[in-house]
């Protein structure tokens, strides 16, 4: 796809998307089971169809630390890069390698975790310090009345932030969130990023939160992201959705251009 060929919303880089094969080994009790496959070659169909030029294939629960097929996935793609889910006690040997294949980070899939880990830990705080050597960033996914618990350990770390979803805020609370207001505080900090995202999974008060958090931080620090293949979800919207209902959180052409790709670019592939 040359640049005399963007769509109309210009460059598109969508930050969270997922590979999987249906056959592929799931954690005991995981969150979803897709009976069915989102191979790679089916998500770069999907890109070309809707002209987005890159994306970034987010590590799934499900799956646990079976990182294998994101890896192959994003080797030698100049299109695709991936976090992975890891074990604080992975080897830099290790890291360094996935680094060279396209990796770029790592998923912390809280919301799955009832019981938060101990971020304070050695394991942690020497887990950290590894992705902050390498410049990687780690990828937060965690409901929004728990994100004032990690965020402070994440802050102090140094490592670069982006949270999931617009925060998965409160519903009850919304925007009066602690959770919100965290999220908000950390952007404002400068080595935290917000993926707007995933509207159709937390219901109507999703598009006012991301309306009011452009507008407290503006747009430098957001991404757009489609959850594609939108997985225990695949009823409730499509790809084309996913990309219309930025239009709605920004209606600023020039602001939604930067949130719709450019930011993303730099963040990612550069």
């Amino acid at each position: 796809m040359s640049s005399t060929n963007y769509p109309p919303e210009g460059l598109l880089v969508d930050t969270h998307v997922h590979v999987f094969k249906q056959d592929m080994p799931l954690i005991p009790n995981p969150r979803h089971s897709p009976t069915y496959s989102f191979t790679v070659e089916q998500l770069t169909g999907v890109m070309d169809q809707h002209g987005v030029r890159y994306a970034v294939i987010a590590a799934a629960s499900p799956w646990g630390d079976y990182n294998d097929y994101v890896i192959d996935s994003v080797r030698g793609n100049k299109r695709l890069r991936g976090t992975i889910i890891a074990e604080p006690s992975i080897e830099r040997m290790v890291l360094d390698q996935m680094d060279r294949d396209g990796i770029v980070g790592v998923r912390l899939p809280f919301i799955s975790m009832p019981q938060l880990p101990d971020l304070d830990s050695w394991d942690y705080r020497k887990f950290l310090r590894r992705l902050v050597d390498l410049d990687w960033h780690v990828h937060v996914h965690i409901d929004g009345p728990r994100l004032p618990l990690v965020l402070p350990y994440l802050e102090r770390s140094g490592v670069k932030i982006v949270i999931d979803h617009i925060g998965r805020p409160d519903p009850a609370k919304g925007i009066d969130s602690d959770g919100f207001r965290a999220m908000v505080a950390s952007v404002e900090k400068g080595r935290t990023w917000v993926k707007l995202s995933g509207a159709y999974r937390l219901g109507d008060y999703a598009l006012g939160c991301a309306q009011e958090l452009c507008r407290r931080v503006g747009y430098e620090k957001m991404f757009w992201a489609s959850d594609c293949p939108f997985v225990g979800g695949e009823k409730d919207t499509d790809y084309r959705r996913a990309i219309d209902w930025l239009k709605q959180v920004i209606p600023d052409d020039a602001a939604r251009t930067r949130v719709y790709g450019p930011n993303a670019l730099e963040f990612y592939f550069t």
